[in-house]
């Protein structure tokens, strides 16, 4: 099976219980899977299936998905939440001293 050199991309194999069988996926192409009896199988599997895809994606001028490993993140991202949670969570964020960003940041972090 060919792997793809230095592959930066997002694996992990879990077990499937409807299937009877590790399942390997990849963050990066979630319409991807590899079942298999074996966890290292299923991993390398999946692998093995995303060097093919990527090969066929250059081969086709397609665009390749950039690893989540390799992108930048800002650190900010907006949320939308109807207006009687946003009271909820200023109120509580005000009683606890902290600025709202710290509550929400302290809540998805959990």
């Amino acid at each position: 099976m060919k792997q793809i050199k230095n592959d930066h991309y997002t694996y992990r194999v879990t077990w499937s219980e409807d299937d009877k069988e590790y399942i390997g996926l990849c963050a990066e192409f979630p319409s991807l899977s590899w079942l298999d009896t074996s966890m290292e199988t299923a991993l390398s599997g999946i692998r093995s299936l995303v060097y093919d895809v990527i090969k066929d994606m250059k081969k086709n001028n397609e665009l390749i998905p950039e690893p989540i490993a390799s992108k930048q993140f800002s650190g900010k991202f907006i949320v939308r939440v109807p207006p009687e949670v946003h009271r909820k969570l200023v109120l509580e964020a005000t009683e606890n001293g902290i600025s709202l960003n710290r509550l929400a940041s302290s809540k998805l972090a959990g």
